[in-house]
């Protein structure tokens, strides 16, 4: 099994974040994995997106032509990554900030307010967790558990205050209405 996902947004939504949480939880799940960040020099405000390729086997190679599943919180993110989507893939919108349009009939759409579910819960800036919530649940390759491991490890000693809000906007995703 070998799966590779994009994550998209702007700089200051935490994209680099959110994929280095997700290529520890895969990691630390025991599978090989590789993570491969994307930025222009602007940082934030600008485009941000990173790669992450995930394999029980030696990962083939860390940039891909296409992608099984596409996580983008804003709109840029979405035009730009959407024709990258493999046939039977995926993408992942927050709807807070996307426009639920399905331009392409042989991938599979996914949009939950994100940016809403994190504001709920006192903080835009878990967007990037919520997130990961709603791509577990949609992927099905990735427990929450796993995802929590992944916050622990990457948030460490020095942020171990901001694990119990990051868990609880994990379990908020995961549980977020998902229209398809």
């Amino acid at each position: 099994m070998e799966k590779n996902f994009i994550l998209a947004g702007f700089g200051g939504q935490g994209i680099l974040l959110a994929g280095t949480i997700l290529a520890n939880a895969f990691m630390l799940d025991g599978k090989n994995v590789t993570w491969y960040p994307c930025y222009g020099a602007e940082m934030r405000g600008g485009t941000v997106n990173c790669e992450v390729v995930v394999s029980d086997t030696e990962v083939s190679s860390v940039h891909k032509q296409d992608t099984d599943f596409a996580l983008v919180l804003n709109q840029q993110s979405f035009d730009r990554f959407v024709q990258r989507v493999k046939t039977g893939g995926a993408i992942i919108a927050n709807s807070t900030l996307v426009a639920e349009k399905r331009l392409r009939d042989d991938i599979s759409y996914f949009f939950a307010p994100m940016t809403k579910i994190a504001n709920e819960l006192g903080s835009s800036k878990i967007t990037n967790v919520v997130s990961l919530g709603v791509l577990s649940s949609v992927c099905k390759i990735l427990s929450k558990d796993a995802l929590k491991n992944g916050i622990e490890k990457v948030l460490g000693t020095k942020k171990k205050e901001l694990i119990p809000l990051n868990f609880k906007a994990l379990e908020a995703g995961s549980e977020a209405i998902v229209n398809v």
